[in-house]
Order: structure tokens, then C-alpha cells, then sequence
């Protein structure tokens, strides 16, 4: 028996590669019985990396190294790149480009074959619709454009009015921008651009996000941007309110991976607008856009600096990532807006690069404000700024609590009382799910003391010694919950959250606010699978803004934190901003950028973007 297949077979590779990883490297060796040790340890090395959130394995890095070392054997080391690749080019499970193969290495990128499959059909498809022209009659474009965007300045980029022509022009676009930079209401006066250029007619609009919380939050916001809009009552009519999860959307069926609508059953819709774009990994998003009719529009919204999806793949920061600032060729630009620009870069179009607009001036945050401004240091990696504004006692709305200050338990006691009493003092269900929403907790971890299952008992013991709750059996009221797995049946998604409360005749119900501003509830007994929310990861926030934030650090350096999770923590909370964590662990995630393996960024920027 060969090394690497002792290896896989024994389980010798604790903490490097799991049951799962290791059966497929036998599975190859059962396909394949010649494939010699690399060609198995690379195999399950791929599986690995779909699990860590990578699109693919990068050789490179790893050849030459150790897989692990477990005192006994010294170690076992990986093959050196140019003899690992020959024998992975020699295999019979492994293909090139096009193969039919389980396995297919592009360069020193090995892929699972599916995924490789979506890469390649997503690049595809986005530069197709980057290079797709729409006819539009330029003097009512501009006269709506007046319209809708009225203090738009002679000579200055108005990339709100930009990001709505862009869409009106071609078949793609895409808006990145951070919290408060007017995403959403841009939509609204993009899709009210549309609807008046398709007038008599009228497009058929979807709009999705990855969450059921994210798509409640873009039903709400595009239902308050409406009425900001002074347009005819007839335009307002035609852009749609009700939003969705993509799965919904698409048609999830139960234990499979593959959905109702695909290239052969489209959808049926003339525009897509797909909110939180940062969360939708590689393989939903390739089947969502491989699921719109030929000659459908795609609108993508996000923030580029947010954490990319659990799944693989970080498919909006790939798309914007040869982007930085507005490249817009001046011609193209003067094209668009009706007005001449100094500054911006000579040529023309350039097919999915002129389809990104990055929207840089927040609204929410002043240019001064001091969240506004800890975010901007922290995604610009610069620790000792952050850390020293974070430490500045004249930012009355950040704080910093090392684990090792003072006092800084009882603060974070007093913070969770502060912060959860309004919701549980509430009287009604819709009061008590707007009042939650005032507060949360964020970790980097799931589990640990300071993780996500640590923190909920530990609030619920914080909570129940003050007498605000009573945790006399599992389900108590106050309890508030979060949905972990879609339930079509229920109408029930992912990161929903509800609140048990009693109804009119005593009985515990768990409330949850639905689309149109009601509250739907069900039987504790019903609910699916959820757990406890007073603290959510970081990841599970996305798409979600409260007033105030507590965001906890582990007590030691983990490979979780980054700058992208810092930064998603900081750009959740509105009001006020707190961080629970040692200065040195902070500077060390500040400085430490999330770096997944894929080739979507070449395939759409070339290969000096990677």
C-alpha cells in the first residue's frame, strides 16, 4: 500500500483531512488503482478545499510541504509542483480544460469537476451580458435621467446616476458599495428608469437575496425608497415590492441540489436584481444566472469588502476585483451621463469592467463620523489607526474592551442588559421584533466561550438573573430564535429570525414579521431547525443592521479572523459600535485578508488581476 493511500485509509491526517475528504481520495483509488500517492492526496486535498470556502486547491503553496506530522511517522510530505503535476497530468481521473473527469487541472489549479464546471459557465455568461448593448432612445434616457437625478452636478460622476444608466445601456450591472451608500434606492430609481423606457410595456422584475432576512430587508427598503420617488403613480405600480430567497426563486427541491427553473425552463422575467450579492456562493449563483431567459438583465448589489459566502467561492469580490475606483473610460462616461469628465481614463467600453459601478459616498456614516471612519481604516488594513480610534474617548459610539481589561465582563453584562431589556419589555409582537433588532451580539465562532453557543447561555443566565427571562423550560418568552434551514412549507428561511412571546390566550407562539409589515406565528413545536440568537456569527449577520453592536474576538489568533470579518462586524451597527477583544488579536485580523482560491478573477481580468 502506498504512502498516501496509509494515509487515507488509516485516517492518520487528524485536523488536516477530514472522513469525508479521505473516502474520495480511496474512491480515486478505486477508479484509478495506478494513481499514485500525489494524484490520491491531491484528490482529497480538493474536496478540502470546497469545504474551507475555495473554489479549487492551488498547488503552488502546498507542493513541497508537510501534510501533517504525527510524531510517528515524522510527517508526510507533499509532492514537489513540477513531478506532482506531471502525475496528475498522467492520470486518468484528472482532464484538462473541457475533459470529462472528475478531476480537472487548470495550471497548478485542481478542481473538483463541478466546480470547475460553474466557474467556467459564470465567467461565460457575465461576459456575455458585459458586452450586450441595449437600444435606447438617448434623448428620453437623458430627460428621465434629469429627471430622477436633478442635483447632479455638470462635471461631477454621480455614480448613483451612472449605476442607473449603466443598467438602462446594457444587460449587466453591478453596484458595490458599503452601508449607506444608497444601493437600494438606487435600484428604485433604476428600476423606475427601466419601467419608463419600456413603456408602453412593462418589465417583468424579480428580486431576490441569499437570506430570507436579507430579502425582508430589501422588501422594507425598496418599499421606503418608493415613497421618496416622485414619479407617476402608474411607474411606482411597476416596480415590485415582494422579494425573495434565490432558492424560492428558482424552485428548491427537497434533498436535491438542482432546482426547477434551469436553462431548459427559465424563469419568467425580464430583470433580476440580486441583493447581497457578497453571500451567494460560486455554485448557486452560476445556477441562478444559468436560469435566465437569453435576454433578461442581471442586476447584482453588494459590497465587495464584505465576507464572501460559507459556500465556495467570493464571487462579487472576483467580479469587482480588477476594480479599483470607478474605471469608466471619459467618452463612455460623457456617453451615459450627458455630461464631460475630467480625470477619468481614455478608451471605450470594456465589456464587464464598464459594467461595475462602486458607490463610495455613505449616507449613513458622515466623512468624519467615527464608525464611518473605523470602517474605512480597517478595510484599508490599517490596524494602528483602527486600534487607536477604536481607543479615542472622544468617539462617545465606539468602544474597545480587551478580555484582559479591567472590568471588561461586567461591561459586556451591562451592554446585554441595556441592549436586549427594550424588546423584552415590549408588549406586542411587532414592538418586540423592531426592538431586537436595536441590538445584537456578533462572534467570530460558533462554539467557545466567547463563540456564538457559549455567549447564548451565557446572555440567557445574564438575562434570567435580572428577571427579565424565565428559563423555566426550553422554550420561555423572550426566547429569540434564528432559522437554520430553509422550510418551503412554512415559508420559512435561513437566518429568520422570531421571538416567543405569549398570544391573546396565553399560549407561547413564536412570532415572525412577515413581508407586509404583519407578524405571522407558529407553535414552538413546528418550528424547524434553529438555535438560540441573542449572539449570531458575523457571517449570519450579513444582510442585517441594527442600532447598536457588540462584536466578541476570540482570546486567542484563529484562522477566522480577518479583515473582511472585522470590517462586515463594524458596517452591521448604525448608532453605536463595541469591540470585545486584545489589541494584539485585533492588529493581527485587521492585517490578515480572506484569500480563496479561484480562477473566476482571471477568467474575467486576466491573469496580472490574480
Amino acid at each position: 500500500m502506498s504512502q498516501a493511500m496509509g494515509v487515507i485509509a488509516a485516517g492518520r491526517a487528524p485536523g488536516v483531512l477530514s472522513e469525508l475528504e479521505m473516502a474520495f481520495g480511496r474512491f480515486i483509488g478505486r477508479v484509478a488503482p495506478d494513481a499514485g500517492e500525489g494524484v490520491l492526496l491531491a484528490a482529497a486535498l480538493a474536496v478540502r478545499a470546497t469545504r474551507q470556502g475555495n473554489v479549487c486547491v492551488d498547488l503552488g503553496p502546498l507542493a513541497g510541504g508537510e501534510l501533517f506530522d504525527d510524531g510517528d511517522s515524522g510527517g508526510v510530505f507533499l509532492p514537489e509542483l513540477a513531478p506532482w503535476l506531471d502525475a496528475l497530468r498522467a492520470s486518468s481521473v484528472v482532464g484538462a480544460a473541457g475533459d470529462f473527469r472528475p478531476l480537472i487541472l487548470d495550471g497548478h489549479r485542481l478542481y473538483l469537476h463541478r466546480y470547475w464546471r460553474y466557474e467556467q459557465e459564470l465567467a461565460r455568461a457575465l461576459q456575455r451580458l458585459g458586452r450586450e448593448a441595449v437600444a435606447v432612445d438617448g434623448g428620453r434616457l437623458r430627460q428621465l435621467l434629469a429627471q430622477l437625478f436633478p442635483a447632479c452636478e455638470e462635471k461631477v460622476l454621480d455614480c448613483q446616476r451612472l449605476a442607473a444608466t449603466v443598467a438602462a445601456m446594457r444587460k449587466l450591472c453591478i453596484i458595490s458599495g458599503g452601508p449607506g451608500t444608497g444601493k437600494t434606492f438606487t435600484v428604485v430609481k433604476l428600476l423606475a428608469l427601466l419601467q419608463e423606457l419600456a413603456a408602453p410595456g412593462c418589465l417583468r422584475i424579480g428580486l431576490v437575496a441569499p437570506t430570507g432576512k436579507a430579502a425582508g430587508r430589501l422588501q422594507e427598503s425598496i418599499r421606503a425608497a418608493k415613497g421618496k420617488l416622485a414619479m407617476s403613480a402608474e411607474i411606482l405600480a411597476r416596480i415590485p415590492e415582494n422579494s425573495g430567497t434565490i432558492h424560492r426563486l428558482l424552485g428548491a427541491r427537497m434533498g436535491s441540489p438542482s432546482f426547477r427553473h434551469h436553462r431548459r425552463n427559465p424563469l419568467p422575467l425580464d430583470l433580476l436584481v440580486v441583493d447581497e450579492a457578497s453571500m451567494v456562493d460560486l455554485a448557486l449563483m452560476a445556477k441562478l444566472i444559468d436560469a435566465l431567459p437569453a435576454n433578461a438583465r442581471l442586476v447584482l448589489l453588494g459590497d465587495k469588502d464584505q465576507l464572501a459566502s460559507v459556500e465556495a467561492g467570493s464571487v462579487l469580490g472576483d467580479i469587482c476585483g480588477g476594480k479599483e475606483g470607478n474605471g469608466f473610460s471619459a467618452a463612455f462616461a460623457g456617453q451615459l451621463t450627458g455630461a464631460g469628465f475630467a480625470g477619468l481614463p481614455a478608451g471605450g467600453p470594456e465589456g464587464v469592467a464598464d459594467a461595475i459601478v462602486l458607490l463610495e459616498k455613505s449616507y449613513r456614516f458622515a466623512s468624519g463620523g467615527a464608525i464611518g471612519t473605523l470602517a474605512r481604516a480597517v478595510n484599508a488594513g490599517d490596524a494602528e489607526s483602527a486600534t487607536a480610534i477604536l481607543r479615542d474617548a472622544e468617539h462617545a459610539d465606539l468602544a474597545l474592551h480587551g478580555w484582559h481589561d479591567p472590568g471588561s465582563l461586567a461591561a459586556l453584562r451591562e451592554t446585554a442588559l441595556a441592549g436586549f431589556a427594550p424588546y423584552l419589555a415590549a408588549a406586542t409582537p411587532q414592538e418586540a421584533l423592531a426592538a431586537f433588532n436595536g441590538f445584537r451580539i456578533l462572534c467570530a465562532h460558533r462554539r467557545g466561550r466567547f463563540g456564538v453557543s457559549g455567549m447564548n447561555d451565557w446572555v440567557e443566565e445574564v438575562l434570567a438573573g435580572a428577571g427579565l427571562i424565565s428559563r423555566d423550560s426550553y422554550w420561555y418568552r423572550g426566547r429569540p430564535v434564528m432559522i437554520t434551514r430553509n422550510h418551503p412549507v412554512l415559508h420559512l428561511s435561513n437566518g429568520d429570525i422570531g421571538i416567543t412571546m405569549a398570544d391573546e390566550a396565553g399560549r407561547l407562539r413564536v412570532f415572525f414579521a412577515a413581508g407586509d409589515g404583519s407578524v405571522r406565528s407558529f407553535a414552538p413545536a413546528r418550528i424547524p431547525e434553529h438555535v438560540t440568537a441573542f449572539a449570531v456569527t458575523v457571517h449570519k449577520s450579513q444582510g442585517s443592521e441594527f442600532e447598536s453592536v457588540a462584536l466578541l474576538l476570540p482570546e486567542k489568533p484563529s484562522p477566522v479572523l480577518s479583515r473582511e470579518l472585522i470590517y462586515t462586524g463594524i458596517t452591521r451597527a448604525k448608532e453605536r459600535f463595541a469591540l470585545w477583544g486584545d489589541e494584539p488579536i485585533l492588529r493581527v485580523a485587521v492585517r490578515q485578508r480572506v484569500s480563496r482560491a479561484s480562477g473566476l478573477r482571471e477568467l474575467l481580468w486576466g491573469k496580472d488581476s490574480v
